[in-house]
């Protein structure tokens, strides 16, 4: 009996061996390809919060979607494997035009393509990824899919209208650097300064007030746009000012006009027109000095805010993200910032009660006053005055202490 065992042995072990090297080939085969019931397939889903649109193919296996992550690919490669372009079928297949811009990456089980730029209404999409391309599938004749996409008109309510203008006062340096319009809804981009115009006290229009990019300064939901205004009609020492003269002239008024006929988002025009009215004063080249700002420390053990005077109007946007509060330790403390007062007061409000307690305010030397200048450097030092005071640090700081 034992020997009939023994015998048997070694042919039983061969059977199992190529069973379960049969089965693991299966399941590779298995892995490397897409099940038949989820082929390769592109969808579309709106981000309502940024106003774009990403495109994500899924059906691919997790093999190829592993190799993907890894690959390290230039960008023309992933254009290669998935491409969008706008317009009719014929742009979309002419292999000489650029695809639309935006970042690749592999989230969960789907290759995700993220615009650049919103999707705009009323415009045709089309997607092709090609299977070809993949790094498992070089040499194979996968044909391309294809798929397309165009936004739904949304409900225009009362329609889009501005809500403010930046800076919020009436009075303006001569050397105004930006200006910050907020709209209730997103946008529509391209050829925004058709629709704006910088009229004088006679209703004349200004010369080439901005500076016209082709790379529009939104924010990612395409509610607020920087405008800047052409540094070369600001600096001192520079060819348009000397030439042409500054865009806006002190002692003299203005009128920023926003035409209705803007398109928003949905590809309405908005609801109204809207003018902001201002005057121009002296240039302003002194920088920033903490040492003139007021801080009013809040009680302990409330959520009264904290609050910093300024004596002149900062830069809205850019004062809102460069002041940090934290405490004795360097702990970050977490709460919501506010500019109001036409941006001469910065209001901060804990998400905690305060403790009694040393605290810092860390300031970015960055932070602008509306002529643009920073702390230690005036923003025509470059160009004019190369032996200003230059800030050395990143931030700098300011004590306060909150004890009854």
């Amino acid at each position: 009996m034992a020997r009939t065992l023994r015998s048997r042995t070694p042919s039983t072990i061969v059977a199992a061996l190529v069973i379960i090297v049969g089965a693991f080939c299966f399941l590779q085969a298995c892995r490397n390809a897409p099940s038949s019931s989820q082929p390769i397939s592109i969808q579309w889903t709106p981000l309502t919060d940024t106003n774009k649109v990403v495109v994500e193919v899924q059906g691919l296996s997790a093999i190829t979607l592993e190799r993907l992550r890894n690959s390290r690919w230039e960008q023309s490669q992933w254009q290669r494997l998935l491409s969008i372009f706008a317009g009719s079928q014929q742009l979309a297949l002419d292999a000489t035009l650029p695809p639309t811009s935006g970042t690749y990456s592999i989230e969960a089980n789907t290759l995700r393509f993220t615009p650049q730029f919103p999707m705009e209404p009323q415009v045709k999409y089309w997607a092709i990824f090609k299977p070809d391309q993949l790094p498992d599938k070089e040499g194979s004749k996968d044909s391309p899919i294809v798929s397309t996409f165009q936004l739904a008109p949304r409900d225009s309510g009362s329609g889009t209208t501005v809500m403010q203008v930046y800076p919020s006062g009436t009075v303006v340096p001569e050397n105004l650097l930006k200006f910050y319009i907020h709209f209730s809804a997103p946008m529509s981009r391209g050829n925004i300064y058709e629709h704006i115009h910088l009229l004088d006290s006679s209703g004349k229009k200004v010369e080439l007030p901005f500076l016209e990019l082709d790379e529009e300064l939104w924010d990612p939901a395409m509610m607020r746009l920087t405008l800047i205004i052409d540094p070369g009609r600001i600096k001192r020492g520079v060819r348009p000012l000397e030439d042409i003269g500054p865009a806006l002239e002190s002692g003299k008024s203005y009128r920023l006009v926003i035409s209705s006929e803007w398109k928003d988002g949905t590809g309405n025009p908005l609801k109204e027109s809207f003018t902001k009215a201002f005057s121009v004063s002296l240039p302003d080249r002194d920088t920033p000095s903490p040492e003139r700002w007021k801080v009013e420390s809040p009680k302990p053990e409330t959520l009264a805010p904290l609050s910093v005077t300024f004596p002149e109007p900062m830069d809205n946007a850019v004062t809102q993200r460069v002041i940090q509060v934290v405490d004795q330790s360097g702990k970050l403390i977490e709460g919501k910032v506010m500019l109001t007062d036409e941006e001469r007061r910065w209001t901060f409000i804990p998400e905690n009660p305060w403790q009694r307690g040393a605290y810092k305010l860390v300031i970015q030397t960055t932070i602008e006053d509306l002529a643009g200048n920073n702390i230690g450097k005036p923003f025509d030092v470059d160009t004019f005055e190369s032996g200003e005071k230059r800030a050395n640090a990143a931030t700098i700081k300011l004590d306060f202490k909150i004890d009854s």
